[in-house]
């Protein structure tokens, strides 16, 4: 089925069901309030050891951007990579690329973005229900590539509650420093245990505005959606689904270079509960992935990437044991990635990781302690190069077929205890160990999107880090708030280095070659800083004024020389007064970021700045439809802001004043 017909085919459904069906939920079916993510047993978020930040669908409307890391990238402690507006990846306490872990749902996503900046991740804000972002080490459940966290976003494409009548909803809009058009629906209906689900969309953009003009070669056109179906009961569920996701975008870096992505996903998935006996629930998730992508220059394809994934994710929660309660798992992940061009900087590669984890809790009194431990066992395999080397015939690029074998061992330790009524304190240790990717060993070539010349080293030591992670949380009444400090200690932090080397195109080391050379090497590393925000009710005064707080910080450099690492993002905060009446939310911030001059010997300072940014929404009936219009006005002043974590703040600042509407239906 073509995508066009997949996004009509869910519009269609959503505005027939509205008139054919009685019976109607209030709206689509609100996925569960407690956290699913870092926690297998679930927990609210008072009640979490690590710190996370969970974006619902108020929170989509207002942050919602056409990238997963401009969506979140302005929440606590998150950033992001900023490659231009259909690029950009979150970037967690620091740590970037395959240190933070993208899942969809909680299954791996598989797609080239971790690789190079200018590939976009696989997921589009239209069609999320919820955002979950756990900021720091969670490699006990997801593995040691989730050292700085998770994002995982969630579509409820395989339901796994009973729905009951039907519900839906239809998004518009237009508008924003990209001339955004965008049109996005999903329906679901349950009947006697069986639901359905079904979403579409499509987003066309233009290039994007800047304070000085317009940003050459950022147009996209994307589209996608997909469908699932399940069973489900008291006791569990059985579902599967199928996704599709399209998009043609243009790279920035590179005038003439536009890429054409393709990613299919199928899933299923199923739980089982209460359970007699000592194992008393089962739960698990399969999913494969084929992914592709093209690199055209004025239209001619030049360099392809194809990758592919499948994934699966066993969790066994067993009776209680005195006072601990549990959860054992399994987690095998198997991919395949390829690049044949000129271009191609690495060679083909196999990643296959097979992982047995154990999670705990207990109480003591009001105390909570978590612990648990993670073996995860990966291969990465080369296939090499050589004379008949497909990447770049004729040239040795790539060393012969090589395989390099890693065990890593995680453990975390944490613990939440309530002060008072009003008080309460998180804490946890955490040791993390992760394996090299295959580009950080085996990378060897020119690479067009950040200009360098890489090369990996096959030699390189699994990375090790000591973490510790403190929060103090307030609830009282209206009025909540949280204040944390983190640090974590690698003891071989894996960076992408200037060697001091210049190359030429063809790997020749000359030293009036056109392209510098950064290399893969392991240095000792720290990373630490704070995060803090608050939520506090002002006054009732017709209606509620609300006042929102946050502020960020983190710092990282070499232990060794104390030269700060590059990329790292400025000491960030913001404040906004909302007021809220019945169906009317107004919304009024200011988002800043003082002057980063932490940069090594190589780096650019990048100014602070301060954006004003303004937010309005109503809600009516019509119809016995529900309906929300809404307006977003960001930079209204129209300042010049760069992003220091972007390896494009040179040329690609962030967007310049834009207005963006919205309207949607809802039933």
């Amino acid at each position: 089925m073509q995508i066009h017909r997949l996004v009509g085919v869910a519009l269609a459904a959503a505005a027939s069901v509205s008139f054919s069906v009685p019976v109607f939920a209030q709206a689509i079916q609100n996925l569960p309030a407690i956290v699913v993510t870092g926690n297998p047993l679930g927990s609210d978020l008072s009640d979490l050891v690590s710190p996370v930040s969970v974006m619902d669908d108020h929170d989509l409307t207002l942050r919602g951007a056409s990238t997963l890391g401009e969506t979140v990238g302005n929440l606590p402690g998150v950033s992001s990579t900023w490659f231009g507006p259909n690029s950009s990846r979150p970037v967690i306490r620091g740590l970037d690329g395959d240190r933070v872990r993208i899942l969809g749902n909680g299954g791996a996503t598989v797609d080239a973005s971790s690789l190079s900046f200018d590939h976009a991740t696989t997921v589009d804000p239209l069609v999320i229900e919820r955002v979950e972002v756990v900021r720091g080490p969670a490699a006990l459940m997801y593995g040691g590539n989730a050292v700085g966290g998770v994002v995982n976003a969630l579509d409820n494409r395989i339901p796994q509650s009973p729905m009951n009548g039907a519900s839906g909803r239809v998004d518009g809009i237009v508008g924003g420093a990209d001339s955004t058009r965008a049109l996005a629906g999903r329906v679901e209906f349950g009947k006697n245990g069986l639901n359905l689900h079904a979403d579409g969309f499509t987003r066309s953009t233009s290039d994007l505005r800047i304070p000085d003009g317009r940003l050459r070669n950022s147009a996209a056109d994307t589209e996608g959606g997909g469908f699932g179906a399940s069973f489900a009961g008291e006791r569990g569920y059985l579902g599967a689904s199928y996704g599709v996701f399209d998009s043609t975008y243009g790279t920035v870096a590179e005038e003439n270079i536009t890429i054409d992505m393709r990613r299919e996903r199928w899933d299923l998935a199923g739980e089982l509960r209460e359970i007699d006996g000592f194992i008393t629930g089962v739960k698990f998730r399969a999913g494969h992935t084929d992914y592709k992508h093209v690199e055209l220059d004025g239209g001619s394809p030049e360099t392809r990437f194809f990758s592919k994934g499948t994934d699966l994710r066993v969790e066994a929660a067993h009776a209680q044991l005195g006072p601990f309660r549990g959860v054992v798992g399994v987690q095998l992940d198997s991919s395949e990635f390829s690049a044949l061009g000129d271009e191609a900087f690495v060679p083909s590669t196999n990643t296959d990781t097979r992982a047995l984890f154990l999670f705990e809790e207990t109480r003591i009194g009001d105390l909570k302690l978590t612990f648990g431990g993670r073996v995860e066992r990966v291969e990465v395999g080369s296939d090499g190069g050589g004379p008949d080397d497909p990447n770049n015939p004729g040239t040795p690029r790539f060393d012969p077929a090589q395989e390099r074998r890693f065990t890593a061992r995680s453990a975390a330790f944490g613990a939440v205890y309530p002060l008072n009524d009003t008080f309460s304190v998180a804490t946890q240790l955490a040791h993390t160990e992760r394996a090299p990717t295959f580009y950080e060993l085996f990378a060897n070539g020119p690479h067009a999107a950040t200009g360098n010349y890489e090369v990996g080293n096959a030699a390189l030591d699994k990375e090790q880090s000591n973490s510790i992670d403190a929060q103090l949380r307030v609830k009282r009444g209206d009025h909540s708030g949280s204040i944390g400090v983190f640090h974590s200690r690698f003891r071989n932090f894996i960076a992408l280095a200037d060697s001091g080397l210049r190359r030429e195109e063809d790997g020749l080391i000359d030293p009036a070659g056109e392209l510098p050379e950064f290399a893969y090497r392991a240095v000792p590393a720290k990373f630490y800083g704070l995060e803090a925000q608050a939520h506090l009710l002002l006054c009732r005064c017709a209606g509620e004024l609300h006042l929102d707080l946050q502020a960020d910080m983190v710092r990282a450099a070499n232990r060794d020389t104390g030269e700060p690492l590059p990329r790292i993002a400025p000491m960030r905060g913001m404040a906004a007064l909302n007021w809220h009446r019945e169906a009317l939310n107004l919304r009024l911030e200011v988002q800043g970021a003082r002057r980063q001059d932490r940069v090594d010997d190589l780096g650019t300072p990048t100014a602070g700045y301060a954006l004003v940014n303004a937010f309005a929404s109503y809600g009516f009936q019509a119809a016995g439809v529900n309906w929300e219009a809404w307006l977003r006005g960001n930079n209204l002043f129209d300042t010049e802001a760069r992003n220091h974590v972007s390896f494009l703040k040179g040329i690609a600042p962030m967007p310049g004043r834009s207005i963006m509407a919205g309207l949607r239906a809802s039933f």
